[in-house]
C-alpha cells in the first residue's frame, strides 16, 4: 500500500509539472524544435503555384531591381496575358512599388505602363508593408503586440487598379517565421496578408467559397509548410521577359513574383529548411497552399493539453515504476510515439499541442525508475552480501564483491574442495546436567569460535548439524592453497579451545573439548534439495570421510587424511595414528594426528 500511494504522488508530481511547463511554455526553443520536425514535414508542393524568380541572372542582365523601369512589370503582364484564354488565375508581386519611379517622385511613364497593365489584366496583387514599433505594448486585450507605426503602400494608380496584401512576416522569439496574422489594422483600416489576398482573388476568379481561417488569441495561425526552400517551381523573370517560356505554361495558376536572389534580402529561417534560407515569395506559396488545402492550425487551449499530456505521463510512470526493463524502454518509446501521432494529427486538424514537456517527462520518469532500480539492487546487493558474510569469511564476500563474481552453477558441481568437520567432545552428557540456557550460552560461544577461525582462514561456514559445524573451503568460489587453509582452521579451533575451555570452567564450571577432522578431494557442490527447500552445500565421500574422521578425532585432537597429508606436509608437522577404519567404508584411512602448523610457509 505504501507503494502505490509513494508511486501514484510521483505521478501526481509529475502531471503537474508538465502541465506547468506546457502553460508557461518554458523550454520554448525545444519545443519549436521538436514540433518542427514532427509538423513541418514536406508534404509535396502544388503545380497550380509558380514563382517568377528575379534571381541573380536576372539582375546580371536588367540591373539592380532599384533601377528597373516599371515598364518591365507592364510587359510580364501583357507576356502572360499574351492569349486570353489561357492566362494566370493570379499574377502577384511580392514587391513593394511605393512612391512614383520618375524624377522628384513624379510619376513617369513606366509607372503608367504597369498601372495600366493591371487594371486590363484584373487579377494583379502587389504588396504592402507596415512598419512596427521595436517596443511591444499591451493591446485592449491585455496582450503584448508591436503597434503599427506606419505602412507603405503601392503608388495611387496602381494601389486603385490592384488588390493590396501586406507582405511583412514576423519571425518567432528564435528567428524562425511559423506564424502569420491573416489580417492587420492600422488607424481603423483593416489589410489582409498578402497570400490571403491572393487566395481570395483567386476564390473569386474561380467561383469558390473562401473558408474561415482558424486564429488564436493573437490573431495569428500556423504555418503548415508544404515545401522546403527550392521545391516550388521557379522560372527565371528575364526568361519569361524575353520570351524564351510559353505563356501558356501559366495557365490557371497562381503566379508569384519576387525576390530570389540572396543579395536583395528577402530570406528568412523556416522551420524545414535544414539550415537553409527560404525566399520571402517561397514563404507565401506555402502559406498560399496552406489556405488551398486548408491546412492551418492553432495552438491548443495550453490547459487541457497540460492536463491530458500531464495525464497520460502518470500513467506511464505508474507502469514503468511496474514492469521489467525491457518492457519500460518499450513502454517510453511507445509514449515518446504515441505523443508525437496524436500531435501530428491534431496539427493535421487545425490545433498544435507542445511536444517536449511530455517527452521530457517520460524520459525524466524512466531515469528516475532506473535509477531507483540500480539504488535498490544495490541495496539488496548489500544485505545479500551481508548476510552471504554469515557464511563466508568476510574478506573473501569482500573481494568477490569488488570483482563482481557471482557466478555460481546452479544444481551441482564437480569441485575440488577441503571439508572440515568439529564437534564438541560430551556435549551430549554434558547438556543432560545443565540448565537449557547455560547449554544455549556454552553452545553460542563454541560457535562463534569455529565460525571466526573458519573466516579467518576464508573458507565457508556450511552449516550447524546440533553441536557440530561443518565448513569447506574452495566452495563456492575459488579459493588458494584451500586444503592448507582448512587445516589452519582446524589448529585454529584447538588451540582456541583451550582460552575457551578456561573462561567455560570460571563461568559454569564445565570444561568442553574439540575433536576436528578434514578431508579433501572431489565433492558434487551445489543447490540440494527441492523446489521450496534448498541448501547450498557439498555432498560425496570426500564430505563422510571428513566427519568420520571427526568422529575419531580425541579431545583436542585434528585428525586429517593420508590425501590431506600429501598437500600440506612440508608445512604441518604430523604423527602418525596408521590406518583406522571407518564406518562405511570397506578399506581403512591413513590418518595423522596435526601437532603443529607453519603459517609462515602457507602460500599467499
Amino acid at each position: 500500500m505504501k507503494t502505490l500511494i509513494r508511486d501514484f504522488f510521483e505521478s501526481v508530481i509529475l502531471m503537474v509539472l508538465v502541465l506547468l511547463l506546457t502553460v508557461t511554455n518554458l523550454f520554448s526553443p525545444l519545443d519549436y524544435m521538436l514540433k518542427d520536425a514532427a509538423y513541418q514535414i514536406p508534404r509535396g508542393v502544388s503545380g497550380r503555384i509558380k514563382i517568377i524568380a528575379i534571381d541573380d541572372r536576372t539582375l546580371e542582365e536588367l540591373g539592380p531591381i532599384q533601377t528597373w523601369s516599371r515598364e518591365y512589370y507592364a510587359n510580364l503582364i501583357r507576356t502572360l496575358n499574351t492569349n486570353p484564354d489561357a492566362k494566370p488565375s493570379v499574377i502577384a508581386f511580392d514587391v513593394l512599388f511605393s512612391g512614383y519611379f520618375g524624377e522628384n517622385n513624379v510619376i513617369s511613364e513606366g509607372d503608367l505602363a504597369f498601372a495600366k497593365a493591371a487594371q486590363e489584366s484584373g487579377n494583379v496583387v502587389t504588396v504592402a508593408q507596415y512598419q512596427y514599433s521595436e517596443k511591444p505594448v499591451k493591446n485592449a486585450n491585455n496582450l503584448w503586440e508591436y503597434p503599427v507605426e506606419a505602412v507603405y503602400e503601392p503608388f495611387e494608380e496602381l494601389r486603385e487598379a490592384v488588390t493590396v496584401g501586406y507582405s511583412n512576416v514576423a519571425p518567432d522569439s528564435d528567428g524562425t517565421v511559423r506564424r502569420i496574422a491573416i489580417t492587420q489594422s492600422y488607424e481603423g483600416e483593416t489589410m489582409d496578408m498578402f497570400s490571403k489576398a491572393i487566395y481570395d482573388v483567386y476564390c473569386q476568379k474561380n467561383d469558390v467559397e473562401t473558408p474561415d481561417i482558424p486564429m488564436d488569441k493573437y490573431g495569428k495561425t500556423l504555418i503548415n509548410y508544404s515545401g522546403k526552400p527550392g521545391d516550388y517551381e521557379a522560372i527565371s523573370f528575364v526568361d519569361v521577359l524575353e520570351g524564351k517560356i510559353d505563356p501558356r505554361a501559366f495557365t490557371d495558376s497562381i503566379v508569384l513574383v519576387g525576390a530570389y536572389a540572396t543579395g536583395m534580402q528577402d530570406n528568412f529561417n523556416v522551420p524545414n529548411g535544414y539550415s537553409k534560407q527560404m525566399f520571402g515569395v517561397e514563404i507565401h506559396a506555402n502559406i498560399l497552399q496552406s489556405l488551398l488545402d486548408g491546412r492551418f492550425s492553432v495552438n491548443a487551449n495550453p490547459i487541457l493539453a497540460g492536463i491530458l499530456t500531464g495525464l497520460l505521463v502518470g500513467i506511464f510512470h505508474f507502469l514503468f515504476k511496474r514492469c521489467k526493463l525491457w518492457l519500460t524502454t518499450l513502454l517510453l518509446l511507445l509514449g515518446c510515439g504515441a505523443q508525437i501521432l496524436v500531435g501530428v494529427i491534431l496539427n493535421n486538424n487545425g490545433k498544435t499541442i507542445s511536444l517536449i514537456y511530455s517527452i521530457l517527462a517520460l524520459i525524466l520518469s524512466y531515469i528516475y525508475c532506473l535509477a531507483i532500480r540500480y539504488v535498490l539492487e544495490i541495496i539488496k546487493r548489500k544485505r545479500v552480501l551481508n548476510a552471504f558474510k554469515k557464511y563466508v569469511a568476510p574478506e573473501v564476500v569482500e573481494e568477490i564483491s569488488k570483482k563482481g563474481d557471482f557466478t555460481i552453477k546452479l544444481g551441482g558441481e564437480n569441485r575440488d574442495i577441503a571439508v572440515l568437520f568439529v564437534d564438541i567432545r560430551g556435549f551430549t552428557t554434558m547438556s543432560e546436567n545443565m540448565e537449557p540456557e547455560q547449554v544455549v550460552a556454552i553452545l553460542n560461544q563454541y560457535l562463534n569460535l569455529t565460525t571466526n577461525a573458519i573466516f579467518k582462514n576464508k573458507g565457508t561456514l556450511d552449516k550447524f548439524v546440533g553441536d557440530a559445524t561443518m565448513a569447506v573451503f574452495n566452495s563456492p568460489f575459488d579459493l588458494d592453497d584451500y586444503t592448507f587453509r582448512a587445516v589452519c582452521a582446524a589448529k585454529d579451533i584447538v588451540d582456541g579451545s583451550k582460552e575457551l575451555e578456561e573462561k567455560l570452567i570460571e563461568q559454569f564450571g564445565r570444561s568442553i573439548g574439540f575433536g576436528v577432522g578434514v578431508n579433501c578431494g572431489p565433492a558434487v557442490v551445489g543447490n540440494i534439495g527441492c523446489e521450496f527447500r534448498m541448501d547450498f552445500t557439498a555432498i560425496g565421500d570426500t564430505v563422510n570421510t571428513a566427519a568420520r574422521l571427526e568422529a575419531n578425532a580425541k579431545r583436542g585432537q585434528v585428525l586429517i587424511s593420508d590425501a590431506v597429508y600429501e598437500r600440506v606436509k612440508d608445512r604441518v608437522e604430523v604423527e602418525e595414528v596408521g590406518e583406522i577404519p571407518l564406518k562405511g567404508k570397506s578399506k581403512g584411512v591413513f590418518v595423522y594426528s596435526v601437532t603443529n602448523v607453519r603459517r609462515e610457509a602457507a602460500a599467499k
